[in-house]
């Protein structure tokens, strides 16, 4: 059965045991998990006619495959609201003045 027709996964949450400070990726972790986007394409429908390889970032998509697929960023779809590369240097910038205290 293909991905696209999947049940939607578990999911869990607890204390995380890595020694060391870690940032989160949404897309990233969607990528590994749900590599065909049938998660996605299950449950933001707006985005379900999309190519595999885009599904996880429509932003990314040449408006040619955003109209094929029936998407418009900013009115079907939302626009990203963060940069992650930026949030995360953000986000690792603060960390480390925390730990210089």
């Amino acid at each position: 059965m293909s991905a696209r027709g999947a049940d939607a996964p578990t999911a869990g949450s607890g204390a995380d045991a890595a020694p060391y400070f870690r940032l989160f990726n949404p897309i990233l972790q969607c990528e590994k998990f749900d590599p065909d986007g049938g998660y996605i394409g299950r449950w933001v429908p707006e985005l379900a006619t999309l190519p595999t390889g885009l599904i996880h970032q429509p932003w990314r998509a040449a408006p040619l495959e955003l109209k094929g697929a029936g998407v418009e960023l900013g009115t079907t779809y939302p626009r990203p609201i963060i940069d992650h590369s930026a949030g995360r240097e953000r986000a690792l910038n603060a960390y480390a003045k925390v730990r210089a205290m």
